[in-house]
């Protein structure tokens, strides 16, 4: 049996990550701030012993000291835009521990169900969809018919399948292939609607766990305010 209900009017809209070290860019970072230090030993040096009838000449002097001077800014500049991507990925992750606790609708098919598992669906037309649902193994758990207006529309599965007979929780997977009056095809976007229990800090960007499942920042759509829905 499927419950079906046009989605919350009640929607915030969604925008749009700690993270290891870069070793290879520090490494260079470290082996070019070795070479200036080194040059400017090798400079005094010769200042301090040069042959008086043979000074060093001027231009490569000149030179010598505008190519190690850009390469003093460039270190600086790293060290600068270093400090803006960590603080970029601070800002990441702190915006992905804001969806914690908090349902959310993100780009999928695949949801996770215990009681009940939610789907959202949106196509610019109405539409008569035909809905599969699988389960992990691949076995059909459900299947009929459903029909779509024009935006967006919400599908909620109980769990129990076309005979009747409770399906274990677990991940199932949810297929919709629609068509218009006129028997044309109908493209039909589907996402996944559910709580965020975790945010995975360890990557970059920071990943999202719904249902046991995986979703970076950008794949969420929208957050939405539950809601109380009838059987």
């Amino acid at each position: 049996m499927a419950v079906d209900a046009t989605m919350p009017t009640t929607v915030v809209s969604a925008a749009g990550n700690s993270s290891a070290s870069n070793t290879t860019s520090s490494t260079q970072t470290a082996g070019i701030a070795d070479n200036f230090q080194t040059f400017l030993t090798l400079l005094t040096t010769q200042l301090q012993h040069q042959n008086p009838m043979d000074p060093l000449d001027t231009n490569q002097f000149t030179q010598q000291l505008v190519q190690f001077a850009g390469i003093e800014q460039q270190l600086k500049s790293n060290e600068q835009l270093k400090s803006l991507v960590d603080i970029e990925k601070s800002a990441q992750a702190t915006q992905a521990l804001v969806y914690v606790g908090n349902t959310v609708a993100v780009d999928g098919s695949k949801a996770a169900f215990d009681k009940s598992a939610t789907w959202n669906f949106q196509t610019d037309k109405d539409t008569s969809a035909k809905i599969t649902i699988t389960s992990s193994t691949g076995q059909t758990a459900y299947s009929g018919n459903f029909t779509m207006t024009k935006g967006n529309s919400r599908f909620v599965w109980d769990g129990k399948g076309n005979d009747g007979v409770q399906w274990p929780a677990g991940t199932y997977t949810l297929t919709a292939t629609g068509k218009d009056s006129s028997g044309n095809s109908v493209a039909i976007s589907t996402e996944v609607q559910g709580i965020v229990d975790s945010v995975d800090l360890t990557g970059s960007p920071p990943l999202l766990s719904i249902g046991g499942q995986s979703y970076t920042t950008d794949k969420v759509k929208r957050v939405v305010r539950p809601t109380t829905t009838s059987s």
